[in-house]
Formats: structure tokens, C-alpha cells, sequence
């Protein structure tokens, strides 16, 4: 239940609004997606490739601001669990739950290796209250730290993100996000 009241939300902001890797940082973290389009179920029932593609495996072009391209390569495996790059490191105090950022993203769905969704293309950043369940959990988790300027990517597993679909997102579909930090609160203190 909590994950439709998630593309509910996600789905009116979309609607409502009409790079490349040096210090590689791994931890565990996503949001928006719009109407339902059919799927045929086997979202990623592939076989393997033999292994797990990393951060580095991801090719992407663009630099803070500017509407990123994302390379999903054909000879790795989707990762099963969480994976953040800073593809450039931003400044000033890193994120923190309850905070309210302001993010650009795009989107490309790991099943079909095609942009899904970007606010780059909408010209309007994305609002979120960090940790408040107002996305999916890989961004609620994936965005722990990240500092304004700051440009990061996010290898989100299904388990992280819409699960058995939701919206436009297929069943168990691994979500690729390049994000940028447009504002993250300064502790005052």
C-alpha cells in the first residue's frame, strides 16, 4: 500500500510540472514515475551474464546542471543491492533525513536501457522531504550525504524501488537515476 501512495505522489509532481565518476563511494538507495503501461511480467527473468555490473560499469555524459546521459552496458547483471556514485562531490554538509531537498534526476529503466523520466527535461527540480517516504526507499537511502552541487548515480534494485511494478515501471525493473543536488539545507548551529 505504501508503495502506490508513493507513485501517487510521485505521478502528480511529474505531472503537475508538465559525468562522469572520480571518488567512487558505495553505500545502499528514488522516485518518481508516472501512468501504467502494460509489462509482460518477466520484467528480468534473463539469463545471467556471470556477473554484477558496478558503478563504473555505467557509462554516463554530463556534468552538474546539464540533462545526463546513462549507458547501461549489455554484459553484466543488474546489482541486487543498492549502489551510489558521487559523480561529483558538491559542497557544503551533506544530506540528512527530514530535510527537504531539492533534486534534478533522469531515469533510465534497466530492462529496456531507456530514459524513462527526467525533471532535467521538465526544467523544474524535483522536491522531496529526505527520509519521509515521499519517494522510494533507494532514494531515501541513496540520497543520505549527497551535498548540494554535488551529482550522484543510483543502481536502484527492485526490492528499493516499485517492486512487483507500479506506474509505468515494470515488474522487479532495476532503476538507474543520475541525480544532482540543486538544494540541500546548511546546518545552522
Amino acid at each position: 500500500m505504501q508503495k502506490i501512495g508513493k507513485i501517487v505522489v510521485v505521478a502528480a509532481a511529474a505531472l503537475s510540472l508538465a559525468a562522469c565518476g572520480q571518488d567512487a563511494k558505495t553505500q545502499t538507495a528514488a522516485p518518481p514515475a508516472g501512468p501504467p503501461v502494460p509489462s509482460s511480467g518477466a520484467a528480468q527473468a534473463t539469463q545471467s551474464k556471470g556477473r554484477e555490473c558496478t558503478a563504473d560499469d555505467i557509462k554516463t555524459t554530463g556534468k552538474f546542471g546539464e540533462a545526463p546521459t546513462i549507458t547501461i552496458p549489455d554484459d553484466c547483471d543488474p546489482p541486487k543491492k543498492l549502489i551510489t556514485k558521487d559523480l561529483s562531490d558538491g559542497t557544503g554538509n551533506g544530506a540528512k533525513a527530514g530535510q527537504n531537498l531539492k533534486m534534478n534526476y533522469s531515469l533510465v529503466t534497466w530492462s529496456d536501457k531507456k530514459k524513462l523520466d527526467s525533471s532535467f527535461d521538465r526544467g523544474e527540480p524535483f522536491d522531496l522531504q529526505l527520509g519521509a517516504g515521499m519517494v522510494i526507499p533507494g532514494w531515501d537511502q541513496g540520497l543520505v550525504g549527497i551535498k548540494q552541487g554535488g551529482r550522484r548515480l543510483l543502481i536502484i534494485p527492485p526490492d528499493l524501488a516499485y517492486g512487483d511494478g507500479g506506474g509505468r515501471m515494470k515488474p522487479n525493473e532495476t532503476l538507474v537515476f543520475v541525480t544532482d543536488a540543486v538544494s540541500v539545507p546548511t546546518d545552522k548551529g
